[in-house]
This record gives structure tokens, sequence and C-alpha cells, in this order.
């Protein structure tokens, strides 16, 4: 059975490869998914593609919205 999952992703990006100055964010996501782990991987997908740059990668599944 599929459900939708709450995700919350802890992001952390470089400016470039030589810069010690780094942002952090958090995205969020509403993942359908039919487990936790699938939803986990999903939304760390989605946040790979949308933050390219991003070195690190923490992924919360927050709660089961459907």
């Amino acid at each position: 059975m599929v459900h939708t999952y709450e995700v919350l992703v802890d992001i952390k990006e470089f400016a470039d490869l030589t810069n010690s100055i780094c942002q952090r964010g958090t995205s969020r996501f509403e993942v359908m998914a039919e487990s936790k782990q699938n939803a986990d991987t999903m939304a760390r997908s989605q946040a790979r593609k949308e933050h390219p740059n991003g070195t690190e990668y923490d992924v919360r599944v927050t709660r089961l919205l459907r």
C-alpha cells in the first residue's frame, strides 16, 4: 500500500571546493512510497536534484500524511 510521507532533508552546501564557507538549509518533501525506507531514498534523490552542490544530506521521515 502506498502512503504519503512528510520528509525533511537538511542540506549542507559549499560555494566551491576551495572555500570553507557553507550554507545550511532544510527542504520539505511530500513523498508517495510503500515504506519509510523508500520515502527516505526518494527524498534524498529529490534533494540531490534540487541541490547538486550539496555535500551532506540528512534525511528525516517525520510523519505519515495519508
